[in-house]
């Protein structure tokens, strides 16, 4: 990954803004702009990122972490650390006065900036005006260059081996958290990092919640098993869904799995470069609405795919952003009927120059277990 291309081009970008420097607490975007995988904690830890071409990044870092960051980054940055004993509020002094933000514009991200490093700056750098910046941020990473493809490539590999382990242990009887903790350990005999995102895992009537959470409840003759799950190989995860039979299927049940087996498939048909996203959902949701069961269609079609699990851009109505190569999003139609049934079929697309590729290809036939 070319790190300094990135953060070149994010200072372009902030320049084009008018923003003076952006603030980023541990997550994807510094994950993006340095390959660093760090969790939030009661440490505050925020890397500063001046648009000036000159001027570097400062990181401000308990100090005990300060070593091992300056191994891990790409690009030479300044460092403000503070202690345990000592505290953080002066290294926020400190890294304020070395960037001269009193009075400047600063970025920041408002899904995910924090109360307490916002005071802390705010404090400090007198008269700063603060926007968001989540938009910028997402123009860098909403195309995919080669290298991530590949590792999403990756994760959806070992996601479907995985997934095809599961399925061929699966039985009547088995409860929803057994099935979960197969496909859990396959995970690992695969070689994935850990989950993208906590699996779900819902039998029955249960899979008419789209997020729900797996019970104790068992598996029985004629139910539906509805898996979404995406294992991270690396940063990068997969997404993809699949709703099997156990045993024979009910009519009712078998009529919506096709149904929404030829939404999924209109929806991947309808994506390629120059199309909007709105129009892929529109094209998913038009073959649920025509068979009679659009109040029951009740989520977006997709969403981006990447460093998150849920990022730009997202497929659904009114989104009128522009497709384009690289691009790598879901497509997941779904109709869930409370206390009866509920089927999902997901796959991860990636836009092509000439069309849209299917990066998952776990048969989308209705399977029974």
């Amino acid at each position: 990954m070319n790190y300094e291309a990135r953060l070149g081009g994010l200072k372009k970008r902030l320049a084009k803004e008018n923003i003076d420097v952006l603030a980023l607490l541990p997550g994807a975007n510094i994950t993006y702009l340095t390959g660093i995988e760090k969790e939030l904690s009661e440490r505050p830890l925020v890397l500063f990122l001046p648009s000036s071409k000159s001027a570097r990044p400062l990181i401000l870092l308990p100090g005990f972490e300060a070593e091992t960051f300056a191994r891990a980054l790409p690009y030479t940055v300044d460092t403000v650390t503070y202690t345990d004993e000592e505290g953080y509020t002066g290294a926020f002094t400190k890294a304020v006065d070395v960037l001269h933000l009193a009075g400047k514009t600063i970025g920041m991200e408002a899904r995910s900036m924090r109360l307490l490093e916002l005071r802390q700056i705010e404090r400090n750098a007198l008269n700063a005006k603060i926007v968001e910046s989540d938009q910028l941020l997402s123009q860098g990473r909403i195309r995919k260059d080669s290298d991530e493809i590949e590792a999403i490539r990756t994760a959806i590999r070992v996601s479907e081996e995985s997934l095809k382990a599961t399925c061929a242990q699966v039985k009547v009887g088995m409860s929803e958290r057994n099935v979960q903790m197969i496909l859990n350990m396959e995970m690992l005999k695969n070689g994935a990092d850990g989950n993208g995102f906590p699996p779900i895992v819902l039998s029955g009537p249960r899979a008419a919640l789209p997020h729900g959470v797996a019970s104790d409840r068992r598996l029985q003759e004629g139910d539906c098993l509805l898996i979404d799950y995406g294992f991270r190989v690396g940063v990068y995860s997969a997404d993809i869904t699949r709703t099997f039979s156990i045993g024979t299927s009910t009519p009712e049940w078998k009529e919506i799995y096709e149904i929404v087996k030829m939404a999924n498939e209109a929806g991947r048909k309808m994506a390629g470069p120059g199309i909007l996203a709105e129009q892929v959902d529109s094209a998913a949701r038009r073959v649920i609405v025509d068979a009679g069961y659009g109040e029951y269609f009740t989520h977006r079609t997709g969403h981006g795919l990447g460093l998150e699990i849920h990022e730009s851009p997202y497929i659904l109505s009114g989104n009128k952003t522009v497709l384009e190569p690289g691009m790598v999003f879901t497509v997941e139609p779904g109709i869930y009927i409370a206390d009866r049934v509920g089927v999902r079929i997901e796959d991860d697309v990636v836009i092509t120059e000439s069309g849209a590729e299917a990066l998952s290809t776990y048969p989308r036939e209705l399977t029974s277990l």
